[in-house]
């Protein structure tokens, strides 16, 4: 009975430790979303997976969080009016993304952000989007290489199957 205690306890341990696997990413960092930093530039490098969630930091109503298309991320135009509270999070799935600041020339300023997402199970590392006016097809993602891989670990599907071996051997 008391090792059917300690792997439930340790089943629970592990639900724990997938769902904290995903990453936050405070846009910007420091300066958060603002006219003046290179989006571009903060988000390379950065390996974004589904469940990841961005958080967007401004001044309230002083700029939006709006997703967008393509299409009105290059014209840096949309009819939606986005998000205006000072702190807006989304939670990303796989796929690309496009966000921009509807408040005046903002996104012409450079208050526009791409990013694409993987998804968690695939354990791949996405392309990036094309940069805007770009006329490239679009590429298959990459595997990770070991000096690029992000220090993230796919920790889902493993633990499915442990919580499958311990569930019967708790049984025996």
């Amino acid at each position: 009975m008391a090792s059917s205690s300690a792997l439930i306890a340790l089943l629970v341990v592990l639900g724990c430790a997938a769902a904290a696997s995903a990453a936050s990413f405070t846009v910007g960092d420091s300066q958060g979303w603002a006219i003046g930093p290179n989006y571009a530039t903060w988000a390379s490098g950065k390996t974004f997976m589904a469940g990841d969630t961005l958080v967007f930091n401004y001044g309230s109503q002083a700029h939006t969080v709006t997703e967008v298309t393509k299409k009105e991320y290059d014209a840096c135009s949309s009819t939606a009016n986005g998000e205006n509270s000072g702190t807006t999070t989304k939670t990303l799935t796989a796929g690309d993304h496009y966000y921009i600041c509807t408040i005046g020339t903002h996104c012409a300023n450079g208050m526009k952000l791409a990013i694409t997402v993987a998804d968690s199970s695939s354990g791949t590392t996405p392309a990036a989007p094309a940069p805007p006016g770009a006329s490239t097809p679009p590429t298959a993602p990459s595997s990770p290489t070991p000096s690029s891989a992000p220090a993230r670990l796919h920790a889902v599907p493993v633990l499915a199957a442990v919580a499958g071996v311990l569930v019967k051997l708790a049984l025996f």
